[in-house]
Protein backbone atom coordinates (compact mmCIF):
# COMPACT_ATOMS: atom_id res chain seq x y z
CA UNK A 1 0.00 0.00 0.00
CA UNK A 2 1.34 3.42 -0.98
CA UNK A 3 1.78 5.63 2.07
CA UNK A 4 4.52 8.06 0.97
CA UNK A 5 5.07 10.22 -2.10
CA UNK A 6 7.75 12.67 -3.17
CA UNK A 7 6.70 16.23 -4.02
CA UNK A 8 8.82 18.73 -5.94
CA UNK A 9 9.89 21.62 -3.73
CA UNK A 10 7.98 24.26 -5.70
CA UNK A 11 4.82 22.15 -5.66
CA UNK A 12 5.16 21.65 -1.90
CA UNK A 13 5.47 25.43 -1.40
CA UNK A 14 2.43 26.07 -3.62
CA UNK A 15 0.42 23.60 -1.52
CA UNK A 16 1.60 25.07 1.78
CA UNK A 17 3.57 21.97 2.80
CA UNK A 18 6.85 23.91 2.72
CA UNK A 19 7.69 27.54 3.35
CA UNK A 20 9.76 29.27 0.71
CA UNK A 21 9.87 31.81 -2.10
CA UNK A 22 8.70 31.00 -5.61
CA UNK A 23 10.06 32.99 -8.53
CA UNK A 24 7.46 31.22 -10.69
CA UNK A 25 4.49 29.29 -9.40
CA UNK A 26 4.13 25.75 -10.79
CA UNK A 27 0.93 25.36 -12.77
CA UNK A 28 1.06 21.56 -12.50
CA UNK A 29 1.59 19.50 -9.35
CA UNK A 30 4.84 17.54 -9.78
CA UNK A 31 4.83 14.32 -7.76
CA UNK A 32 7.09 11.27 -7.79
CA UNK A 33 6.61 7.69 -6.63
CA UNK A 34 8.54 6.99 -3.44
CA UNK A 35 11.13 4.24 -3.37
CA UNK A 36 13.77 3.99 -0.60
CA UNK A 37 16.52 2.85 -2.98
CA UNK A 38 17.94 3.62 -6.38
CA UNK A 39 16.41 3.20 -9.82
CA UNK A 40 17.11 -0.09 -11.63
CA UNK A 41 18.58 1.89 -14.53
CA UNK A 42 21.94 3.62 -14.41
CA UNK A 43 21.69 6.81 -16.49
CA UNK A 44 24.93 8.76 -16.24
CA UNK A 45 23.19 12.10 -15.63
CA UNK A 46 20.57 10.99 -13.12
CA UNK A 47 20.61 11.41 -9.35
CA UNK A 48 18.39 8.33 -8.97
CA UNK A 49 20.70 6.07 -11.03
CA UNK A 50 21.69 2.65 -9.75
CA UNK A 51 25.31 3.69 -9.07
CA UNK A 52 24.68 7.36 -8.24
CA UNK A 53 26.30 8.80 -5.12
CA UNK A 54 24.05 11.86 -5.18
CA UNK A 55 21.33 12.86 -2.74
CA UNK A 56 18.28 10.73 -3.59
CA UNK A 57 16.01 13.59 -2.58
CA UNK A 58 16.81 15.27 -5.89
CA UNK A 59 15.93 14.87 -9.55
CA UNK A 60 17.98 17.18 -11.77
CA UNK A 61 18.28 20.44 -9.77
CA UNK A 62 14.95 20.00 -8.00
CA UNK A 63 14.58 18.74 -4.43
CA UNK A 64 11.73 16.26 -3.90
CA UNK A 65 10.95 15.94 -0.16
CA UNK A 66 8.89 12.99 1.10
CA UNK A 67 5.38 13.45 2.49
CA UNK A 68 2.59 11.24 3.74
CA UNK A 69 0.20 10.57 0.87
CA UNK A 70 -2.81 11.62 2.97
CA UNK A 71 -1.14 14.94 3.75
CA UNK A 72 -0.53 15.55 0.05
CA UNK A 73 -4.12 14.69 -0.89
CA UNK A 74 -5.41 17.18 1.68
CA UNK A 75 -3.08 19.91 0.45
CA UNK A 76 -3.41 19.48 -3.34
CA UNK A 77 -6.58 21.61 -3.72
CA UNK A 78 -4.74 24.58 -2.18
CA UNK A 79 -2.29 24.59 -5.08
CA UNK A 80 -4.97 25.41 -7.68
CA UNK A 81 -3.18 23.17 -10.19
CA UNK A 82 -4.41 22.45 -13.70
CA UNK A 83 -2.68 19.05 -13.96
CA UNK A 84 -0.96 16.30 -11.97
CA UNK A 85 2.40 15.15 -13.31
CA UNK A 86 3.56 11.86 -11.81
CA UNK A 87 7.24 11.04 -12.23
CA UNK A 88 8.50 7.52 -11.59
CA UNK A 89 11.78 5.73 -11.10
CA UNK A 90 12.12 2.11 -12.20
CA UNK A 91 11.76 -0.50 -9.44
CA UNK A 92 9.89 -3.76 -9.03
CA UNK A 93 6.32 -2.87 -8.18
CA UNK A 94 6.31 0.62 -9.68
CA UNK A 95 3.33 -0.15 -11.94
CA UNK A 96 1.26 -1.32 -8.96
CA UNK A 97 2.18 1.86 -7.09
CA UNK A 98 1.22 4.03 -10.05
CA UNK A 99 -2.14 2.25 -10.40
CA UNK A 100 -2.87 2.77 -6.71
CA UNK A 101 -1.93 6.46 -6.89
CA UNK A 102 -4.08 7.01 -9.96
CA UNK A 103 -7.07 5.53 -8.15
CA UNK A 104 -6.42 7.79 -5.17
CA UNK A 105 -6.06 10.88 -7.39
CA UNK A 106 -9.24 10.16 -9.39
CA UNK A 107 -11.61 12.18 -7.11
CA UNK A 108 -9.53 15.32 -7.78
CA UNK A 109 -10.78 15.32 -11.40
CA UNK A 110 -7.51 16.63 -12.75
CA UNK A 111 -5.84 15.45 -15.97
CA UNK A 112 -2.78 13.34 -15.20
CA UNK A 113 0.53 12.85 -16.97
CA UNK A 114 2.76 9.89 -16.15
CA UNK A 115 6.45 9.63 -17.02
CA UNK A 116 7.47 5.99 -16.92
CA UNK A 117 9.79 3.41 -18.44
CA UNK A 118 8.24 1.01 -21.00
CA UNK A 119 5.14 -0.89 -19.87
CA UNK A 120 2.74 -3.18 -21.70
CA UNK A 121 -0.09 -1.81 -23.84
CA UNK A 122 -2.60 -3.26 -21.42
CA UNK A 123 -1.05 -1.22 -18.63
CA UNK A 124 -1.29 1.92 -20.77
CA UNK A 125 -4.99 1.21 -21.32
CA UNK A 126 -5.49 0.90 -17.57
CA UNK A 127 -3.68 4.22 -17.06
CA UNK A 128 -6.02 5.84 -19.58
CA UNK A 129 -9.10 4.51 -17.78
CA UNK A 130 -7.78 6.05 -14.56
CA UNK A 131 -7.47 9.58 -15.94
CA UNK A 132 -4.06 9.65 -17.61
CA UNK A 133 -4.06 11.58 -20.88
CA UNK A 134 -0.32 12.05 -21.59
CA UNK A 135 2.72 9.79 -21.18
CA UNK A 136 6.29 11.02 -20.84
CA UNK A 137 8.88 8.84 -22.57
CA UNK A 138 12.42 9.24 -21.22
CA UNK A 139 14.42 8.63 -24.38
CA UNK A 140 16.75 11.44 -23.20
CA UNK A 141 19.58 10.76 -25.67
CA UNK A 142 19.32 12.13 -29.20
CA UNK A 143 21.05 9.23 -30.95
CA UNK A 144 21.62 5.54 -30.43
CA UNK A 145 25.34 6.29 -30.09
CA UNK A 146 24.75 8.65 -27.16
CA UNK A 147 22.05 6.41 -25.71
CA UNK A 148 24.54 3.57 -25.38
CA UNK A 149 27.11 5.86 -23.78
CA UNK A 150 24.96 7.51 -21.13
CA UNK A 151 21.81 5.48 -20.48
CA UNK A 152 22.97 2.05 -19.24
CA UNK A 153 19.29 1.12 -19.25
CA UNK A 154 17.29 -2.08 -19.02
CA UNK A 155 15.58 -0.89 -22.22
CA UNK A 156 17.25 -0.57 -25.60
CA UNK A 157 17.03 2.36 -27.99
CA UNK A 158 14.64 0.35 -30.20
CA UNK A 159 12.48 -0.61 -27.22
CA UNK A 160 12.04 3.05 -26.29
CA UNK A 161 10.84 3.88 -29.81
CA UNK A 162 8.50 0.88 -29.74
CA UNK A 163 7.08 2.08 -26.43
CA UNK A 164 6.48 5.52 -27.94
CA UNK A 165 4.50 3.87 -30.75
CA UNK A 166 2.47 1.93 -28.18
CA UNK A 167 1.62 5.17 -26.36
CA UNK A 168 0.43 6.73 -29.62
CA UNK A 169 -1.67 3.63 -30.39
CA UNK A 170 -3.39 3.81 -27.00
CA UNK A 171 -3.65 7.55 -26.36
CA UNK A 172 -3.59 8.97 -29.87
CA UNK A 173 -1.28 11.33 -31.80
CA UNK A 174 0.42 14.05 -29.79
CA UNK A 175 -0.10 12.28 -26.45
CA UNK A 176 3.42 10.85 -26.13
CA UNK A 177 5.96 13.42 -25.00
CA UNK A 178 9.46 12.21 -25.80
CA UNK A 179 11.96 13.76 -23.40
CA UNK A 180 15.26 14.79 -25.00
CA UNK A 181 18.20 16.27 -23.10
CA UNK A 182 20.43 18.76 -24.91
CA UNK A 183 24.08 18.44 -23.92
CA UNK A 184 24.72 14.70 -23.45
CA UNK A 185 27.34 14.57 -26.21
CA UNK A 186 25.10 14.61 -29.27
CA UNK A 187 25.59 16.84 -32.30
CA UNK A 188 22.95 19.32 -33.34
CA UNK A 189 22.42 17.17 -36.42
CA UNK A 190 21.62 14.14 -34.27
CA UNK A 191 19.24 16.15 -32.12
CA UNK A 192 17.37 17.66 -35.06
CA UNK A 193 17.15 14.30 -36.85
CA UNK A 194 15.69 12.61 -33.76
CA UNK A 195 13.22 15.43 -33.16
CA UNK A 196 12.12 15.14 -36.78
CA UNK A 197 11.61 11.39 -36.29
CA UNK A 198 9.52 11.98 -33.18
CA UNK A 199 7.21 14.38 -34.97
CA UNK A 200 6.96 12.16 -38.04
CA UNK A 201 5.65 9.27 -35.93
CA UNK A 202 3.00 11.45 -34.28
CA UNK A 203 4.63 12.13 -30.92
CA UNK A 204 5.77 15.39 -29.28
CA UNK A 205 9.15 16.58 -28.04
CA UNK A 206 9.87 18.02 -24.59
CA UNK A 207 13.34 19.53 -24.31
CA UNK A 208 15.56 19.60 -21.25
CA UNK A 209 19.04 21.00 -20.75
CA UNK A 210 21.69 18.69 -19.29
CA UNK A 211 22.38 19.63 -15.68
CA UNK A 212 25.56 18.32 -14.02
CA UNK A 213 24.80 17.13 -10.48
CA UNK A 214 27.44 16.11 -7.95
CA UNK A 215 27.50 12.37 -7.34
CA UNK A 216 26.44 11.39 -10.86
CA UNK A 217 28.74 9.97 -13.53
CA UNK A 218 28.51 13.19 -15.53
CA UNK A 219 29.03 15.52 -12.57
CA UNK A 220 32.04 17.17 -14.25
CA UNK A 221 30.49 17.58 -17.71
CA UNK A 222 29.39 21.00 -18.95
CA UNK A 223 25.79 22.05 -19.59
CA UNK A 224 24.91 23.32 -23.07
CA UNK A 225 25.33 27.00 -23.87
CA UNK A 226 22.14 29.03 -23.86
CA UNK A 227 22.75 29.97 -27.51
CA UNK A 228 22.93 26.32 -28.54
CA UNK A 229 19.81 25.49 -26.58
CA UNK A 230 17.92 28.35 -28.24
CA UNK A 231 18.87 26.98 -31.69
CA UNK A 232 17.48 23.57 -30.75
CA UNK A 233 14.29 25.12 -29.35
CA UNK A 234 13.81 27.03 -32.58
CA UNK A 235 14.41 23.89 -34.67
CA UNK A 236 11.89 21.99 -32.55
CA UNK A 237 9.21 24.61 -33.18
CA UNK A 238 9.83 24.66 -36.92
CA UNK A 239 9.57 20.85 -37.06
CA UNK A 240 6.43 20.77 -34.93
CA UNK A 241 4.63 23.36 -37.06
CA UNK A 242 5.83 22.01 -40.40
CA UNK A 243 7.57 25.30 -41.23
CA UNK A 244 10.75 23.28 -41.82
CA UNK A 245 11.75 19.66 -42.35
CA UNK A 246 15.05 17.88 -41.82
CA UNK A 247 16.26 18.77 -45.30
CA UNK A 248 15.84 22.52 -44.68
CA UNK A 249 18.40 22.73 -41.87
CA UNK A 250 22.10 23.25 -42.54
CA UNK A 251 25.01 22.02 -40.43
CA UNK A 252 28.77 22.48 -40.46
CA UNK A 253 31.30 19.64 -40.63
CA UNK A 254 31.03 19.05 -36.86
CA UNK A 255 27.24 18.75 -37.00
CA UNK A 256 26.54 22.20 -35.52
CA UNK A 257 23.28 23.79 -36.64
CA UNK A 258 24.03 26.81 -38.87
CA UNK A 259 20.78 27.54 -40.69
CA UNK A 260 17.04 26.93 -40.56
CA UNK A 261 16.13 27.27 -44.24
CA UNK A 262 14.23 30.49 -43.50
CA UNK A 263 15.68 34.03 -43.78
CA UNK A 264 16.41 35.78 -40.48
CA UNK A 265 13.83 38.52 -41.11
CA UNK A 266 11.10 35.94 -41.78
CA UNK A 267 11.98 33.98 -38.66
CA UNK A 268 11.52 37.10 -36.55
CA UNK A 269 7.97 37.39 -37.88
CA UNK A 270 7.11 33.67 -37.78
CA UNK A 271 8.43 32.72 -34.36
CA UNK A 272 6.26 33.45 -31.27
CA UNK A 273 7.82 34.00 -27.82
CA UNK A 274 6.21 30.72 -26.66
CA UNK A 275 8.96 28.86 -28.50
CA UNK A 276 11.26 29.50 -25.53
CA UNK A 277 8.72 28.51 -22.88
CA UNK A 278 8.63 25.02 -21.32
CA UNK A 279 7.09 22.72 -23.92
CA UNK A 280 5.24 19.87 -22.30
CA UNK A 281 1.78 18.62 -21.48
CA UNK A 282 -1.01 21.23 -21.21
CA UNK A 283 -0.68 23.07 -17.91
CA UNK A 284 3.03 22.30 -17.46
CA UNK A 285 5.52 25.11 -16.84
CA UNK A 286 8.22 23.12 -14.94
CA UNK A 287 9.90 26.20 -13.38
CA UNK A 288 13.66 26.12 -12.84
CA UNK A 289 13.95 22.37 -13.38
CA UNK A 290 17.40 22.58 -14.96
CA UNK A 291 18.57 26.15 -14.38
CA UNK A 292 19.69 28.34 -11.52
CA UNK A 293 17.07 30.96 -10.58
CA UNK A 294 19.57 33.83 -10.88
CA UNK A 295 20.35 32.97 -14.51
CA UNK A 296 18.30 33.25 -17.69
CA UNK A 297 16.26 30.04 -17.87
CA UNK A 298 16.66 27.50 -20.65
CA UNK A 299 12.87 27.06 -20.56
CA UNK A 300 10.88 30.10 -19.46
CA UNK A 301 8.03 29.23 -17.05
CA UNK A 302 6.04 32.19 -18.42
CA UNK A 303 5.90 33.84 -21.85
CA UNK A 304 8.77 36.30 -22.49
CA UNK A 305 8.24 39.60 -24.30
CA UNK A 306 7.96 39.67 -28.09
CA UNK A 307 11.22 41.63 -28.29
CA UNK A 308 13.01 38.63 -26.83
CA UNK A 309 12.51 36.70 -30.09
CA UNK A 310 14.36 39.37 -32.05
CA UNK A 311 17.26 39.39 -29.59
CA UNK A 312 17.59 35.59 -29.69
CA UNK A 313 17.55 35.34 -33.49
CA UNK A 314 20.07 38.17 -33.79
CA UNK A 315 22.34 36.32 -31.34
CA UNK A 316 22.18 32.86 -32.95
CA UNK A 317 22.22 33.76 -36.66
Amino acid sequence: MVELVRVSYGTAVAMGLKRGKMLARPTAAYLMTYWPGHCRNNCAFCVQARESRADLEKLSRVTWPIFELEEVLDALPRGNFSRLCLQTIDYLGVVDDVMELLEVFAPLNLPISVSITPVEKGTLREFKKLGVDYIGVGLDAASERVYREVKDSLYSWDEMWAFTRDVIDVFGPGRAFVHLIVGLGETDGEMVETMAGVYEMGAEVSLFAFTPVKGTRLENARPPSLERYRRIQLARYLLETGLASMGDFTFDNEGNLTGFGIPKENLMELVPPEVFVTHGCPGCNRPYYNERPEKEPYNFPIRPEREYVRRVIEAIL
